[in-house]
């Protein structure tokens, strides 16, 4: 019996496979897209890979509690780990100060003890072979062909300082600056010294702005000032390899600016305290002992699609994992057996394979 052949139309449309980028902290995705990580490999994955290259990232802050600079201290110190540009505003004094209490990476015990044998190794060897491999040996993270894309960090570390003085990391002070044009040209000449999208991306940057519309500051009454410059920045941006992340205090702006500025961001995100001793809730949901406080995803990008975005959930409660990384997990009820739930990268739904009985229905 003869075989059967397979008939294609001469009108079959060839896409191309997604390209996969070799600079360390960037994805590409579907539609030409292409991500920059958070520094939290839970958000990542929510938000379908990080926060799309030239995108607008606002952070509503809790005033009873700092929630929000949790989620500002990873994007900063991922970015420094990838030898990335930063361009830090806050409104103290000396900014600078804040880059002492970034993370640092967290090492498990399985790759201290792989780095600890590659060493011991390569001292072995280093006497005799150092001349013709040494110098040309590439890092290890090339020489594994893989590039780490998100990393999970020790908040009880702080990062190393060779990779602060390293890199390019700008700090201005919002009390220094009468006007928002000072902060303006201060982040339109961080973006210039980017190289910019022609097909292939050497690097990329990060703003990360604390505090937008904090009182100490002396536009803080000039609500629509304020209103202008998010504009321009969100411009800026979109047209650059960059992503700025802003947390501002929505209960310090008038109800109608808030929502306006909620309009503009491109990514929506919310953090939000627990109560101390709250028992209702205590009985309603998971781990409640552990909990850290609540993030809640109010609007996801969008780019090179009108398809929206569908999630699983809009609000996640944030834990530290061992006390040192920060992970999210789903809000779940409360069994009765009193088990905790699982943190998102790893938690699943139907197919997940779970040890549970069978299903009554």
């Amino acid at each position: 019996m003869a075989s059967s052949k397979v008939r294609t139309s001469s009108f079959s449309r060839k896409v191309p496979a997604a390209p996969t980028s070799s600079i360390p902290g960037l994805k590409y995705g579907p539609n030409g897209t292409i991500f920059l990580s958070s520094g939290i490999p839970d958000l990542d994955k929510i938000l379908g890979g990080g926060f799309h290259l030239g995108s607008l990232v606002m952070i509503m802050e809790d005033t009873e509690a700092p929630h929000h600079m949790l989620l500002l201290r990873t994007f900063m110190s991922q970015g420094l780990i990838h030898n990335q540009p930063v361009l830090y505003a806050s409104p103290s004094k000396n900014p600078r100060a804040f880059l002492g209490t970034l993370p640092a990476t967290l090492v498990s015990k399985d790759d201290k003890s792989l780095k600890s044998d590659a060493e011991q190794k390569d001292l072995r060897i280093a006497w005799q072979y150092k001349k013709y491999l040494g110098e040309n040996k590439p890092p290890i993270e090339e020489r594994d062909g893989k590039v780490e894309y998100c990393n999970e960090f020790d908040l009880r570390k702080p990062i190393e300082k060779h990779l602060i003085a390293g890199n390019r990391v700008e700090c201005v002070s919002l009390l220094d600056c009468s006007s928002l044009a000072g902060i303006r040209d201060s982040c339109s000449k961080f973006l210039s010294q980017l190289p910019r999208y022609d097909g292939n991306i050497t690097s990329a940057g990060r703003i990360a702005i604390q505090s937008f519309c904090a009182p100490q500051c002396e536009y803080y009454d000039k609500e629509w000032d304020m209103l202008s410059f998010i504009r321009s920045i969100k411009s800026m941006v979109r047209s650059s390899n960059a992503v700025a992340f802003i947390t501002f205090p929505a209960s310090l702006v008038s109800p109608s600016v808030s929502k306006r500025w909620q309009h503009l961001a491109d990514t929506l995100l919310a953090v939000k305290a627990i109560p101390d001793e709250d028992k209702e809730l205590a009985t309603l949901l998971t781990g409640y002992q552990d909990m850290l406080g609540l993030l809640s995803i109010h609007k996801v990008a969008r780019f090179n699609t009108q398809v929206p975005v569908i999630l699983d959930a809009t609000t996640y409660s944030m834990k530290l994992q061992k006390r040192r990384s920060l992970v999210l997990e789903c809000l779940n009820q409360a069994p009765v057996d009193g088990s905790s739930g699982s943190s998102y990268g790893t938690s699943g739904g139907c197919s997940s394979s779970l040890n549970t009985g069978g299903l009554d229905f």
